[in-house]
């Protein structure tokens, strides 16, 4: 197994890992916040998404060495822009608790449950569009995967973030069908990502020979 496949394949389970984490974690936050689960709940979902956030930086880390090849900036862009991602997710993690604090000493958890939803929306909507850009960008030009599969993220990412600037304004929420709907093409890109990272890999050939092929 070559350093690439090794690094793609540890980008594919990352990317896979961070469906097994965020999926639950959002059923569980969820059901606490309104009112219908113990706080156990919350506390198995604010685990879940510490995990989400470390699996966050692990991709952009695993790809790093080969995204560089093509455009250093870009993949540094992506670096940051993953670390950001999963610094609002920590932020929501610790509006959660502190909603949780609040609610067991009686007292009002309004503010917690506003930053809660401010990190929600600017981690999973804002900042998964900025990562698609960016990493989608890098493997759409060098053909690292099969072009489509970019595309899908290129196309997905200004969905989302006018989506974002709807749900700034109030006109729909994250988990309303529209919502979900704006969310919808860039689950797949990521999805279908990391399952032909892990399964394909990337492309063999250098990837600065792949951008100047493009």
């Amino acid at each position: 197994m070559t350093r690439d496949r090794r690094l793609a394949l540890s980008a594919g389970v990352l990317y896979l890992v961070t469906f097994v984490t965020s999926i639950p974690a959002l059923a569980l936050k969820t059901a606490y916040l309104t009112g219908g689960a113990p706080a156990a709940a919350a506390s198995a979902g604010a685990v879940l998404e510490l995990a989400l956030a470390a699996s966050c930086v692990g991709t952009a880390l695993a790809l790093y060495p080969i995204t560089r090849r093509v455009s250093e900036s870009l993949a540094l862009g992506f670096v940051a822009s993953r670390t950001i991602e999963a610094s609002t997710i920590i932020t929501g993690v610790l509006a959660l608790l502190s909603v949780v604090a609040l609610r067991d000493a009686g007292e009002s958890d309004t503010v917690a449950v506003a930053l809660h939803d401010s990190a929600f929306l600017l981690g999973p909507a804002v900042m998964a569009a900025t990562n698609a850009l960016l990493l989608g960008s890098v493997l759409y030009r060098a053909r690292l995967v099969p072009r489509i599969i970019p595309l899908v993220g290129l196309i997905g990412a200004p969905i989302l973030l006018a989506s974002a600037v709807a749900m700034l304004f109030g006109l729909w929420t994250q988990t309303s069908p529209i919502g979900a709907l704006s969310a919808l093409p860039i689950a797949v890109w990521e999805f279908t990502l990391g399952v032909w990272l892990v399964v394909k890999g990337v492309r063999p050939e250098p990837a600065d020979r792949n951008a100047e092929r493009a």
